[in-house]
C-alpha cells in the first residue's frame, strides 16, 4: 500500500538511508508495442537504469532507481530500430521526476512561484531550488480562460509610473482569469467582445485609472 502509485513497476526491494529512502524496481516483462509502427515485440537488446524522484514518505525523500528494457522492434519496415520502455504514469521521457511528484510541485509553485515554494517544498523533503521551482512553473499548463458572471477589474504596476498591466479576477469566487498587457479601455473592450458572458463589470474607482468610463 506504502508505493501503490508504483504498481506499474515490478518492487525488488527498499532501502532506507537516512533521509533517503531508495526503492529499486524494474519495469514488467511481456511484449511491448514500438512507438513507430505498433508491432509488439519481447526482444531486449540492452538494459539500463533510470533514477526518478518520487513523493517523500514519512518526510524523506523517496529515490526509484527502476531497471528499463530497450527493446528492438522485430518489423524489417520500421524506421525504428530500437526504443525504450517506458511505463506511463510512473516513467516518462527525459523526467527525473515521477508524475504525482511532479504534479504536488506543480500545485505548491503555481501558488508560491519562487523563493517561496523553494522553502516550502524543503519543508516537505520536496526541496528543488528556485531556479528549479520556476521552471517547474512554466511548466504548469495555463488552464483554459473561463468567463465569470461578475468581472473585477484592477491594475498593477510592471514598472512603477511607467509601465502598467492589467488582472481581471472572478468577483465571486476570487480567483484569477486573466492578465492583459495594459490598462487601456480598448484593450479591456476587446477582452470582453472575444469572451461574451459577463454580465457584471466592477472596477477600481480611482480617475487615475486610464480604462474609467
Amino acid at each position: 500500500m506504502v508505493f501503490s502509485g508504483l504498481s506499474p513497476l515490478v518492487i525488488e526491494g527498499v532501502a532506507e538511508e537516512g533521509a533517503l529512502i531508495r526503492v529499486r524496481a524494474r519495469t514488467p516483462g511481456g511484449p511491448v508495442a514500438c512507438p513507430g509502427c505498433g508491432t509488439e515485440t519481447v526482444v531486449v537488446h540492452a538494459l539500463h537504469e533510470r533514477t526518478v524522484a518520487d513523493v517523500p514518505l514519512d518526510a524523506r525523500r523517496v529515490r526509484i532507481v527502476a531497471g528499463v528494457r530497450r527493446l528492438r522492434c522485430t518489423a524489417t519496415d520500421c524506421v525504428r530500430q530500437a526504443f525504450r520502455g517506458q511505463v506511463p504514469g510512473v516513467l516518462e521521457r527525459y523526467r527525473r521526476r515521477t508524475p504525482r511528484l511532479s504534479g504536488q510541485i506543480g500545485a505548491v509553485v503555481r501558488e508560491l512561484a519562487g523563493r517561496g515554494s523553494a522553502r516550502v517544498l524543503s519543508a516537505l523533503a520536496m526541496g528543488i531550488s528556485r531556479h528549479s521551482a520556476m521552471g517547474a512553473l512554466l511548466r504548469v499548463p495555463l488552464p483554459a480562460v473561463r468567463v465569470p458572471r461578475v468581472l473585477g477589474v484592477d491594475d498593477f504596476a510592471l514598472a512603477k509610473r511607467r509601465r502598467y498591466a492589467m488582472v481581471l479576477i472572478d468577483a465571486e469566487t476570487r480567483q484569477r482569469i486573466d492578465v492583459l498587457p495594459d490598462r487601456a479601455a480598448d484593450t479591456l473592450e476587446a477582452w470582453l467582445r472575444e469572451h461574451p458572458g459577463v454580465e457584471i463589470v466592477c472596477r477600481d474607482g480611482s480617475g487615475a485609472r486610464s480604462y474609467a468610463g
